[in-house]
């Protein structure tokens, strides 16, 4: 898990006609991003970043024109897990919670976690439950443990 590639962006599209990208932020925003100067396995160098609205403007040593920006499109930015800040007590990175097996309180298994998302309110799990039908538990009524989550059943009805 310490070396899971976990993706920080994606390259959206390009700007500009020097090789510059948009990229869209995923976690904490241009901070995060910032905080990394290599990304994909050494494969892209970060130059340059700035804000643009909800985005970020990129350089990288290896986009040098637009078509380059352009092929690059789709294309995710990831880190190691083990490059990312240590967690407080309480707090995780949602990469961790991702594919976590399910249980009730008893040990039950209930389904695994499928995604996290956030509607504004709080994280959500989006769990696939053992039958394949979907759910969604508010984080903050679980418990979270580095090998599950565990949620009193009813949540799974």
């Amino acid at each position: 898990m310490a070396d899971r590639p976990i993706t920080l962006a994606v390259i959206v599209g390009a700007h500009g006609v020097t090789g510059e990208v948009r990229v869209k932020l995923f976690g904490s925003g241009l901070d995060a991003l910032k905080a990394h100067k290599s990304f994909n396995n050494g494969a892209l160098t970060l130059k340059s970043l700035r804000p643009q609205k909800d985005l970020g403007i990129a350089r990288f040593a290896e986009i040098t024109d637009r078509n380059a920006a352009e092929a690059a499109r789709g294309t995710e930015l990831t880190v190691p897990r083990s490059a990312l800040p240590p967690l407080g007590e309480g707090e995780y990175y949602h990469a961790d919670l991702i594919g976590l097996p399910v249980v009730s309180e008893s040990g039950t298994a209930l389904g695994t976690v499928r995604a996290v998302e956030n509607f504004g309110a709080g994280d959500v799990l989006d769990i696939v439950g053992e039958d394949g039908k979907s759910f969604m538990v508010p984080v903050n009524v679980g418990e979270i443990t580095d090998a599950s989550v565990i949620i009193d059943p009813v949540w799974a009805e």
